[in-house]
């Protein structure tokens, strides 16, 4: 005897394996937008009228979900470049400020500039009170173990730190490799993301030291030709000095305050994503044309996306697996 209820379930249609689970995710309530015109009639409705977060919205979303990725132990940034005036310090005081910004954790900026860089020019808009020379000077510099004591030498940026360099080029010069490893493995032992501005000699000392212990590498140039040429120089000198994994890893940032209408951006773009992991443009911004300090609030709408941008980049190698180099620590410090 043919059980009735078994003979109806075999005649059923069979829908296709996660039809039901596909529908649900299709009337599924769209994320709710939280500012703009969006964000004003989802609040007027009391959210009976949810159009949905913008473009816009949602990649700033994610953008800020991978700058807070978790990072275990120290992350050590270095931006670089050989030609001068193609937005290096511009670049390492936002990404300094951004990561800052959006991290719990302790960020610091380290300008290692021989020229007597400006990066507290950038950031604090006067010269700094305390430099890389005087924590040098310090005897017992390889065994300070209060962050207190670190904490004497660096500059407030707001929630970023900021380690200056000597506006006395002669001073500024004698930073060579083996003071900066002793500095970088100082302050890994104190803050979990060390950001160096570098200066433009790739063969100076400070920089190859610089070099030795980078996890994330970023190069700045411009749309131009002859900055597009430097990049390139930059990146083949960094290969022929045994970087060549940096440089596959590394993050080209164009400063878009110039452009030549003759160079296609997409093909500039192109050629650089093909040599390295990424690039990004930081758009003309009236006030970083100023070349006073740098207040996140008073920029674009597209340039904070952009600094945005380039700092989840950066945190996207925060899991990355990094070999800790000799005379470093493993993590942040008290």
């Amino acid at each position: 005897m043919v059980d009735p209820v078994a003979a109806a379930n075999a005649q059923a249609p069979t829908l296709p394996v996660g039809f039901d689970t596909y529908l649900r995710a299709q009337l599924a309530a769209a994320p709710p937008p939280r500012r703009g015109v969006r964000g004003w009639l989802y609040s007027l409705s009391g959210g009976r009228v949810n159009p949905g977060a913008s473009a816009r919205e949602l990649a700033e979303r994610d953008y800020l979900d991978r700058i807070r990725t978790p990072l275990g132990g120290w992350h050590t940034v270095t931006v670089a470049s050989t030609k001068g005036g193609v937005g290096k310090t511009t670049t390492s005081a936002l990404l300094g400020l951004t990561l800052a910004e959006h991290r719990a954790d302790r960020v610091i900026a380290m300008d290692a500039n021989p020229d007597a860089g400006n990066l507290a020019d950038r950031l604090l808009g006067h010269p700094a009170t305390a430099t890389v020379r005087q924590l040098l000077d310090r005897p017992d510099l390889d065994q300070l173990v209060s962050f207190t004591d670190v904490a004497r030498f660096v500059n407030n940026a707001g929630r970023l730190q900021l380690l200056a360099s000597d506006q006395d080029a002669a001073k500024s010069e004698a930073f060579n490799r083996d003071e900066y490893r002793r500095v970088l493995a100082l302050l890994v032992r104190f803050f979990n993301i060390v950001i160096t501005d570098s200066g433009t000699g790739l063969i100076h000392s400070a920089m190859t030291g610089a070099l030795e212990s980078t996890r994330s590498l970023i190069v700045t140039g411009a749309p131009t030709i002859d900055a597009a040429g430097h990049i390139d120089k930059t990146l083949d000198s960094l290969v022929a000095h045994g970087f060549d994994e940096l440089v596959a890893d590394a993050v080209i940032v164009l400063s878009c305050d110039r452009r030549a209408h003759s160079v296609d951006p997409a093909a500039l773009r192109s050629h650089f994503e093909n040599r390295c992991r990424a690039v990004v443009e930081i758009p003309r911004d009236p006030h970083l044309t100023e070349g006073g300090q740098i207040y996140l609030d008073a920029l674009r709408p597209r340039t904070r996306a952009a600094a945005r941008e380039l700092a989840a980049l950066v945190a996207d190698a925060f899991t990355w697996d990094f070999p800790t180099p000799r005379g470093f620590t493993t993590g942040p410090g008290r």
